[in-house]
Order: C-alpha cells, then sequence, then structure tokens
C-alpha cells in the first residue's frame, strides 16, 4: 500500500511540474512549488516509512519548515521588492502604486 502511495505522489509530483510551468501568473506558480514541496515532505516521510527509518521524519519535519519559510520570503519578496525590513515609507510607496 505504501509503494502505490509513493507512486501516487510521484504522479502528483510531475502534475504539479505541469502547473509550475504553465503559470499563467506568479501566484500560480508560487503555490506550485508550495505544493510540490509539501508532496515532497509526503514522500520523504513515505520512503522512510518504507525503509524502516523513523529519523527521515524529522527530515520531513526540517524540509517542511524550510518550505514554509521560503514561500513566506518569496511572496514578500515580490511584494516589498525587498526581503528584510520593510520602512513605512516604502509601503506608502507600495499602496500609491
Amino acid at each position: 500500500m505504501f509503494v502505490v502511495a509513493a507512486i501516487a505522489v510521484i504522479v502528483a509530483m510531475l502534475l504539479v511540474l505541469v502547473r509550475l510551468y504553465a503559470g499563467p501568473t506568479l501566484y500560480d506558480r508560487v503555490l506550485a512549488v508550495n505544493v510540490f514541496g509539501t508532496h515532497t515532505v509526503l514522500l520523504i516521510g513515505v520512503v522512510g516509512f518504507l525503509t524502516g527509518r523513523p529519523d527521515f521524519l524529522d527530515i520531513a519535519l526540517l524540509y517542511a519548515l524550510i518550505n514554509f519559510v521560503g514561500t513566506i520570503a518569496v511572496l514578500k519578496y515580490f511584494r516589498y521588492r525587498a526581503i528584510g525590513d520593510v520602512s513605512a515609507s516604502s509601503v506608502k510607496r507600495e499602496k500609491a502604486r
């Protein structure tokens, strides 16, 4: 059953790659990368179960945190054109556009 689940996750990852390539908007692509990361976490968990290595779950959790923080950083960059602290004046300029 877990082999079938791993194959299904891989097929879903391939479909997400098609969505990533097709777009059409930036947010669709960011969402596709986030979903691909989520599927990667699932695949790491299933492979860890299949190989009898429970430490893979720790790796999957770490990857999930990196995926979440990376998605937030990319969205913040495309919103404010900066990753670090955004001053109040640049936020006002952004709203004026």
